[in-house]
């Protein structure tokens, strides 16, 4: 049977059971990590309920690009119940075309309640021809089952006209260098180079120029929350492990950790300038200045950890609303732990998170 995700409108935690809080803006990070985006759905979700905080931008990249996008448009035409009710159409609708995938779990996996696609035939033998053949050849077409979705979900006049700034990453391919899209820029087009990853997808041509997944350079770009957003507080929402216990010894589980590293390692930069600033506390007006008076949050959870390559194309609902429910749980538990440091202090050590970058 499936499972449908929680809608209470106000939970335990919220401003109405604890208190009255003075209203803040805050910016949120999203990590792309494909369906494991369902994960920032659920956060972002709870994030909502609390209407305390007020989203004023949005920095994301891949799947995190993707929620962006859905929640600036359904924030734009109703609000906060607006934007949860789009990001939950926006997964159904996901998981609705996912039926119709050749990628599912084998009949021993649904059996042992395992999300891995590891066994399943078609994925095996996508992945090993991902390794040799260009998906020049094996989709010579470029056709992308997320084009439709997106041109159908959401409405981008409105996130064109959304009060929360957005920008989405997408590497250019000649460059090397990431390039950010805004608000008026944001199209299909623009979330697909955000989740192109190389071997799976052709590349997307935008202006004239070739993009792969932002991920390469920015998983997410923290610097436009620095210098476009007047909000000080910025929520981290983490779907890739920055650690991950053990060495992995197959080729699936390498290539698996090589792009999490590689994913994580310009945020990780990032955020250690931004240690470095604060501890030599720089003071007065100027960039740097503001680089060293933020405060940075962290949204994760261990359960991303246990999750492996594979399960990133499972989108079977019951995966996805579990996927859902853990994110809300996540910012629930965020919320109850650091509900009085939120405008602030830190509540993410960035000395020791970057330590050794």
């Amino acid at each position: 049977m499936s499972r449908r995700p929680s809608t209470s409108s106000h939970p335990a935690g919220s401003r109405r059971d604890e208190g009255w809080r003075e209203p803040l803006n805050i910016d949120l990070a999203l990590q792309g990590g494909g369906a494991h985006g369902a994960y920032s759905w659920g956060v972002l979700s709870r994030i909502l309920e609390e209407d305390w905080l007020t989203i004023e931008a949005i920095s994301g990249t891949s799947a995190g690009a993707m929620n962006a996008a859905v929640l600036a448009a359904g924030y734009a035409g109703g609000g906060r119940d607006g934007a949860r009710e789009a990001l939950g159409r926006f997964w159904r609708k996901v998981s609705e075309a996912a039926r119709f995938s050749p990628f599912q779990r084998s009949p021993l996996d649904v059996l042992l309640g395992r999300w891995t696609l590891d066994t399943s035939p078609l994925f095996v033998a996508m992945d090993m021809m991902s390794r040799v053949v260009s998906p020049y050849s094996l989709n010579p077409m470029g056709t992308n089952p997320l084009s439709d979705i997106l041109a159908e979900v959401i409405d981008f006049d409105a996130v064109a006209r959304s009060p929360i700034k957005l920008f989405i990453t997408a590497t250019n391919v000649r460059t090397g260098r990431g390039r950010v899209f805004r608000n008026a820029e944001i199209s299909p087009q623009v979330l697909l180079a955000s989740a192109c990853l190389p071997t799976l997808f052709q590349a997307v041509e935008i202006d004239g120029e070739s993009y792969w997944d932002g991920g390469y350079s920015g998983n997410p770009t923290m610097t436009p929350l620095i210098e476009e957003s007047s909000a000080s507080d910025t929520i981290l929402v983490q779907i890739n492990p920055v650690e991950r216990p053990g060495t992995p010894k197959t080729a699936r589980d390498i290539l698996n950790r090589l792009n999490e590293v590689s994913f994580n390692a310009v945020l990780l930069k990032e955020l250690r300038m931004m240690a470095l600033l604060q501890r030599e506390a720089v003071s007065g007006a100027g960039e740097g200045a503001r680089w060293a008076r933020m405060r940075i949050h962290r949204i994760a959870s261990d359960a991303m950890t246990e999750l492996g390559y594979s399960s990133k194309l499972n989108a079977e609902w019951e995966f996805l609303t579990m996927l859902h429910d853990e994110g809300r749980r996540s910012a629930e538990a965020f919320y109850r732990a650091h509900r009085d440091a939120i405008g602030k202090r830190s509540t993410l050590d960035l000395a020791e998170f970057t330590k050794g970058v």
